[in-house]
């Protein structure tokens, strides 16, 4: 039988999720996360830092790896987006047995995972590679850097998902402290590995490379030992059935999730090639601002972690009228939020344009950018936090289409329409149509959705 203390640590959070005020609630769960993927962004930035001091082809080396590594990151926070599901909503239902059974096979999914992408990833390195486009110059510089990072990579996806366990339980705070501590692990290492100080052998990529496995790997052992997520796990009962019951729940949420995180690369990568049609300079000005955009959506990303549990939970204890009020609460402070931060971006318009602009040629590309496309962030953030609340409440294809559609039917399309008529302020000027036209159609789905659900009641 599993251990009478088990059923206590599921049951504290549920009641937290289930029953405090959503806006206190959210902010408290979501400031963790949020310092945690700031900490989370430092990784590469500081790799990238330390590796750029080894010269242009360690450097490009890297750099030819990082779409690799973000599909990999991709299937991880798949099964991460369909382990908080499904766990949360176990929890608002109250089987508790049926929670500890699903976070220790998502555990071991993501085991399995991570040892099929190191096995298939090491067998097809090269081949892979120079399918992409790496040259025999590139190529041993990938393999150091790739060698390494393929045989951890478990190491990258357990965390993930052993995060979405807690995250499910409400409990964001251990999840933030433990990406923050891997980033400083990786700060430290890095200079220490790639440059070999005193009698440290200098490892070069394969040291940034290492850095990260080992960061992630001790991040992993640290929350396997914490002792509320320990007494998660469960042995009894445990075999094929099991799993495959498990397995099966889990990738429904998963699969389209994981999808869906790759997409947007690809639909990123048409939008760039529709700017490089416009001339360097109107590259070199999307790229600082599309920078400059990731940090600004820092809020609406940790709410979106944080909104899923607490929408599965209340879905699964039948209080759709609260998760209503949370879905539609966050809409609204999203869109206020966005627009203070552009604002905000306006105030600084003169101080980034001359910090990040080489040219006046890039700066009034960057300019423009600044004046549009964050104006579109709030309808931005209402299309995640409406692909997450779904995902949430278990309709993962809806989710999945909705993206399809903001990708590849509005966003690259009106982007190059744009880019025809008028430029990079016509591109621009696309991302922020295609924005706003998706946020009022995820919107209406989402309301339709919830509207099903609660039988035709009224919306809050």
């Amino acid at each position: 039988m599993s251990s009478p203390s088990a059923p206590s640590s599921s049951a504290a959070p549920r009641s937290e999720l289930l029953d405090d005020p959503i806006a206190v609630t959210l902010l408290r769960k979501s400031l963790p996360v949020a310092g945690g993927m700031l900490a989370m962004m430092s990784f590469n930035l500081v790799d990238t830092w330390f590796v750029s001091r080894l010269g242009t082809a360690p450097l490009a080396g890297v750099a030819f790896t990082f779409p690799v590594v973000f599909t990999v990151i991709s299937l991880a926070i798949g099964l991460g987006i369909g382990t908080s599901a499904v766990v949360a909503r176990r929890l608002g239902q109250g089987d508790h047995e049926a929670v500890r059974e699903r976070a220790t096979d998502a555990g071991l999914l993501a085991v399995g995972v991570g040892l099929v992408v190191s096995l298939l990833g090491l067998a097809t390195l090269e081949p892979l590679f120079g399918l992409l486009g790496a040259d025999a110059t590139l190529m041993p510089h990938i393999h150091d850097y790739m060698g390494v990072w393929y045989l951890g990579a478990a190491a990258m996806i357990v965390p993930r998902v052993l995060n979405s366990v807690l995250r499910a339980h409400g409990n964001t705070r251990i999840t933030g402290l433990m990406m923050a501590m891997a980033a400083l692990v990786n700060g430290v290492l890095d200079p220490l590995l790639i440059f070999g100080p005193g009698p440290l052998p200098a490892l070069g990529v394969q040291g940034a490379a290492l850095a990260t496995v080992i960061s992630w790997t001790l991040m992993t052992l640290g929350l396997v030992r914490y002792p509320r997520l320990r007494r998660l796990f469960v042995w009894q009962a445990f075999g094929w059935r099991r799993l495959a019951r498990s397995w099966s729940e889990l990738s429904r949420i998963a699969a389209p999730a994981a999808l869906t995180s790759v997409f947007t690369p690809i639909a990123m990568a048409l939008v760039t090639r529709v700017v490089a049609s416009h001339g360097h300079t109107a590259v070199a000005g999307y790229g600082v601002g599309t920078r400059l955009e990731a940090i600004s959506q820092i809020a609406v990303l940790a709410l979106s972690m944080t909104l899923s549990p607490l929408v599965s939970q209340n879905a699964g204890a039948g209080q759709l009228a609260r998760v209503r009020r949370a879905i539609f609460g966050c809409f609204g402070f999203v869109l206020t939020w966005q627009l203070l931060v552009w604002a905000l971006l306006q105030g600084l318009a003169p101080w980034l344009v001359a910090s990040y602009a080489e040219s006046d040629a890039v700066g009034e590309v960057l300019r423009t950018f600044l004046w549009l496309v964050p104006l579109g962030l709030g309808a931005q953030g209402v299309v995640i936090l409406s692909v997450s609340s779904l995902n949430a409440l278990h309709r993962p294809a809806l989710a999945m289409r909705l993206s399809v559609v903001r990708l590849f039917v509005l966003t690259v399309p009106l982007a190059w329409l744009g880019g025809w008529l008028g430029g990079p302020e016509g591109i621009f000027a696309g991302l922020l149509a295609a924005n706003l036209l998706m946020a009022g159609l995820a919107w209406w789905q989402l309301r339709l959705v919830l509207d099903q659900s609660s039988g035709g009641e009224s919306a809050a």
